[in-house]
């Protein structure tokens, strides 16, 4: 599957950052991990630093999927709202599921702090009504957050124009979100690996997969095969095709970035991540040098040809919206591309074992807007699983609620 078009900011920012050789003999293994993106990268090391014996697959170059594609706006808002996931698995479940995710943003500032060199900065977020009908259910949801601990003030219409310079009716501002730069945290996590005494492959991709009563065993499309306790699969969206039965739908959202542009013009852009009500919905943010990045139009294209060719357009009604919001700015993108993602009905991620396999082989599906949130979590919850541990989390986020 082709997961992007257009040019990828991280891919072209970055580059190859480091060689990683062909899986060219049989192996061995306590856990394998088939993904070597930030959400297999994540889990990786969160193992490997936990003394598992790690081997990741990677069939592309690593981050070269999604990973290359994403915006990474990483918080713990949930693209569903608090309110509508205690209405459909009570009020305990939701705030479960945003404390995590609000958890997991500390937990990734500790690690990039140790990375070092992710463009990883803590950020505040702007939840604005996209108009007047989403005002009620965003101040319920804005109330609920209160209710439970979570900071975060209301904004009026006169208060985000005065502040932000731009008309809303209300808004919903936090001030615990991030920016990171996938790719460069993917590479950095699998060499740290590589450091743990972990493996990683990449240009490796596995032709069948066998579970047996002790373990799984892959076999490589080169032949050689490779025996694990356990399998991850953290294949991103490709891992959908591995399920007899659907669990998302995959959808296109495409994203421009423009060059660097002077703090005293972003103002309040430069350290908030934007994003409205609205569904689909417009997003931004900026980088650490200045560059506003931007993204939305999201649509149910999943084929590479027709998304290659909205890339152009798409991007163009993106900086249409962006500049009726913020008249002040002139946008010029230096890169737009688009990008195939994934999204849950109820807006969670699924982690651990499918029925379909048993419970030697598990799936990482950080699906939705918060995917690297989620993959943080998911990290922890999977080495709970594989260690034979609970974990709070386990039940809400495994494939047990499927047509709940």
């Amino acid at each position: 599957m082709d997961l992007k078009s257009g040019y990828p900011f991280w891919a072209v920012k970055n580059g190859l950052l480091q060689a990683f050789p062909k899986l060219d003999q049989d192996l061995t293994c306590e856990v394998a991990i088939i993904g070597g993106g930030i959400t297999g990268a994540l889990i990786a090391d969160e193992l490997a630093q936990h003394g598992h014996d790690v081997i990741v697959l990677e069939r592309r170059d690593v981050g070269w999927g999604s990973s290359a594609a994403s915006t990474a706006l990483i918080q713990y808002e949930i693209d569903t709202h608090m309110t509508d996931l205690a209405a459909r698995y009570g009020e305990a479940d939701a705030v479960l599921a945003y404390r995590a995710c609000a958890e997991a943003i500390e937990r990734l500032e500790t690690l990039a702090d140790v990375l070092g060199d992710t463009d990883f900065a803590m950020q505040s977020s702007l939840y604005y009504a996209s108009d007047e009908s989403d005002v009620e259910s965003l101040y319920r949801e804005w109330k609920m957050r209160r209710r439970y601990g979570f900071a975060a003030d209301w904004l009026p219409q006169e208060a985000i124009s005065e502040r932000f310079g731009f008309n809303a009716p209300g808004a919903i501002l936090t001030h615990l979100a991030a920016r990171l730069d996938p790719y460069r945290m993917a590479y950095k996590l699998l060499d740290r690996v590589l450091n743990a005494g972990g493996q990683v492959y990449d240009r490796t991709e596995v032709d069948n997969v066998t579970p047996h009563a002790h373990g799984v065993t892959l076999t490589t499309t080169s032949g050689h095969s490779l025996a694990c306790q356990h399998l991850i699969v953290a294949a991103g969206y490709e891992a959908q095709t591995w399920l007899d039965d659907s669990v998302a739908i995959n959808r296109s959202s495409y994203a421009f970035i423009t060059d660097p542009i002077a703090a005293d013009v972003l103002s309040e852009l430069a350290s908030t991540l934007v994003w409205e009500s609205a569904r689909p919905y417009l997003y931004m943010r900026t980088t650490g040098d200045g560059r506003l990045m931007v993204g939305g139009e999201d649509d149910d294209i999943d084929i590479p040809a027709e998304r290659d060719q909205r890339v152009g357009q798409k991007a163009e009604t993106l900086i249409e919206q962006v500049e009726t919001l913020f008249p002040h700015l002139s946008l010029n993108p230096t890169f737009s591309w688009g990008g195939t993602f994934a999204e849950t009905d109820d807006g969670l991620p699924f982690f651990g074992p499918h029925p379909q396999y048993g419970d030697r082989i598990h799936f990482a599906m950080a699906y939705g807007g918060n995917g690297i949130s989620y993959s943080m979590i998911g990290a922890d919850l999977l080495r709970a699983l594989i260690e034979g541990r609970e974990h709070s989390l386990a039940e809400l986020f495994s494939f047990r609620r499927v047509g709940d």
